[in-house]
This record gives C-alpha cells, sequence and structure tokens, in this order.
C-alpha cells in the first residue's frame, strides 16, 4: 500500500496508517530540510552569543583598572590601545577610539536582532490588517487599501529611511528598556523599516482571504451573528499563517540589512549605542591597514542574514501543501 503525504507508516501491516495533521506534516517537512536546520542551528547559536556572551567574556578599560562587564564594558575606550589588532585581551581588536570590538558585537547584536524583530513585527501587524481587511470587506475598501498599497510600493523604502532618520532619529530623547539605554534613533528606524515593508504581505494576505471568505465555516460563523472581527481574526487570519511566519522570518533579516545601510552612511542608530551596522561606519577607511573593524561585524550580519533566509526558505517548503519535497 502506498502512503500519501497526509499518512506515516503503522507499525505492522494489520494497522492503518496513522493521518498527520497539517502542523505535524510541515514540521516533518522542515526537519527533513537540511539547509533550514543548518539556518536553525547557526541562529540558535547566534542568539546564545548576543545573550550571554556578556555573562562570561569580561575586559578591562584601562591595564590597571577593576573588570568592566555589561553595557560599560562595550562603550569604554581607551585611546591608548586604539586601533590594536586581535589579541588574548582584546579577541576582536580594538576600534578607532580604543573601545572592544568583541563587547560592541555582543551588545550591539542585541540591538541588532532587537531592530530586526521589532520591525517584522510592525511589517507583519500592518500587512495582515490591510490585506484582510481589504479582502473580507471588498467594494470601496478594497479599491481604497489596494490603491493605497500600490502607491506606497511605488516610493523607495531606502529612500524614505534616509529621509526619517536624519530628520527625525537625531531629535528623538533616548529610552530605557530593561535597563539598556536606547537612543530614539532606534524606535525611528524600527517603525520607518516597518511600515516601510509590509506591502508585499498585505497582497499575498488578501489573496488568500479572498478564496476563504467564500468557505462554509466563513458563511456558519456568520449565520451565528460571530462579528466582522471575530471572523477576520479568529477564522481568516489564522489559515493564512503560513505567509505570515514566512513574512516574519525573512522580514527580520531585510530590517537587519536596512539597519546596516543607513548605519554605513551615518544616518542609523546615534550616539552610544552599538548595532553591527553602525560599528560599520567609517570602516571602509581601513579596509587593508585594520580589516577587523568590518571583518566581526560583517561577518555576523552576514551569517544572521544566511540562516534567517535558509530558515524562512524551510518554513516555506513545509508550509506550502502542494510541496512533496522532504517528505
Amino acid at each position: 500500500m502506498a502512503h500519501t503525504n497526509s499518512t506515516i507508516p503503522a507499525l505492522n501491516t494489520g494497522q492503518q496508517p496513522i493521518p498527520l495533521s497539517p502542523l505535524a506534516l510541515a514540521v516533518r517537512r522542515f526537519r527533513k530540510h537540511r539547509m533550514a536546520m543548518a539556518g536553525l542551528w547557526l541562529l540558535g547559536f547566534l542568539l546564545l552569543y548576543v545573550t550571554f556572551a556578556g555573562f562570561f567574556v569580561h575586559g578591562y578599560c584601562t591595564p590597571l583598572s577593576q573588570e568592566l562587564k555589561g553595557e560599560a564594558w562595550a562603550n569604554c575606550n581607551i585611546t591608548s590601545i586604539k586601533l590594536q589588532p586581535p589579541s588574548v585581551l582584546n579577541p576582536m581588536g580594538t576600534d578607532v577610539i580604543g573601545r572592544d570590538i568583541l563587547a560592541r558585537t555582543v551588545y550591539g547584536g542585541q540591538i541588532s536582532m532587537l531592530i530586526g524583530i521589532s520591525a517584522a513585527f510592525v511589517e507583519v501587524l500592518l500587512g495582515a490588517l490591510i490585506g484582510a481587511v481589504a479582502a473580507y470587506y471588498g467594494g470601496w475598501v478594497d479599491g481604497i487599501l489596494m490603491r493605497f498599497t500600490e502607491a506606497m510600493l511605488n516610493i523607495p523604502s531606502l529612500f524614505l529611511l534616509i529621509i526619517g532618520a536624519r530628520f527625525f532619529g537625531r531629535d528623538m530623547p533616548s529610552i530605557n528598556i530593561m535597563g539598556r539605554e536606547l537612543t530614539g534613533s532606534v524606535i525611528v528606524i524600527v517603525l520607518i523599516i516597518g511600515a516601510t515593508s509590509w506591502m508585499y504581505l498585505a497582497r499575498i494576505v488578501r489573496a488568500n482571504i479572498l478564496s476563504l471568505r467564500e468557505m462554509d465555516y466563513v458563511s456558519a460563523a456568520r449565520a451565528l451573528g460571530a462579528s466582522d472581527a471575530r471572523i477576520i481574526f479568529t477564522h481568516l487570519l489564522p489559515n493564512t499563517v503560513a505567509p505570515l511566519i514566512v513574512s516574519s522570518t525573512l522580514g527580520v533579516a531585510s530590517a537587519i540589512i536596512s539597519e546596516a545601510y543607513i548605519s554605513f552612511l551615518g544616518l542609523g542608530v546615534q550616539g552610544a549605542t552599538a548595532t553591527w551596522g553602525n560599528m560599520l561606519d567609517g570602516a571602509y577607511r581601513y579596509l587593508e591597514t585594520a580589516p577587523w573593524l568590518w571583518f566581526f561585524p560583517g561577518s555576523l550580519i552576514l551569517l544572521t542574514v544566511l540562516g534567517i533566509n535558509f530558515v524562512g526558505d524551510g518554513l516555506r517548503d513545509a508550509f506550502d501543501p502542494r510541496s512533496t519535497r522532504h517528505i
């Protein structure tokens, strides 16, 4: 007896095949996707690095000072050891004002990932809401929202990001999140990245819900008196979870790269708050004389984006009901 994609082999020939739920099928496909699993392990390592490395690795601001841990270590500088190559005391070297590169990659990675995750959340929230409302109500509501979406698609998001960071990022007050002092430019960058990257997701969600809104279970819910909001958030959006998960995953990588773009131009996160992106600001002047300035933060950005893209590809294949890969 041939086994279909929705069953697993029985323990013996006298038993019927055990059916698999769609979620179980997706997990099975994902676990058999080698690149996705490699990306998941890579992301796990990077998350452990930025989360816990600061507890185990410490440094000295000066040879005679006490040990420094936490963000104080990342921002502590001494000009007499500026542009020092990797050594035992500074495994990744020091920057142009004598700050430890290792400490800044640890605490800068926390901010880079925070920006990526927060911007992806804004992207998914806007894209899912606009796409769902446009598809569910149709008519003039759909027309207005889709024309607005098309107008946003015609505006270069990088241009808006540069303009917003230039005119709003420097004037925002600093904020304190879980004991971390963050410049207001972090909030501006998150909002601009999220507000300029939701359009493709909105069109995907709209297309899915246009087909789902005519299903019998939606008609039954409407007949039972369910409100429009309940139908959208309880019955329609949960059935479009696949594109939402894939988009949120890839959106994190896109946001990290976008922040690195503008930070390289000197318009990213300002002040003492380190990110992998703003560590690259000015590093082009030392491409040959001090390659550790760009190699370590650049490599971490590269590995993070690769890991996220591998996981995103695996999720896309796993949630595709027509996919026969990795079964």
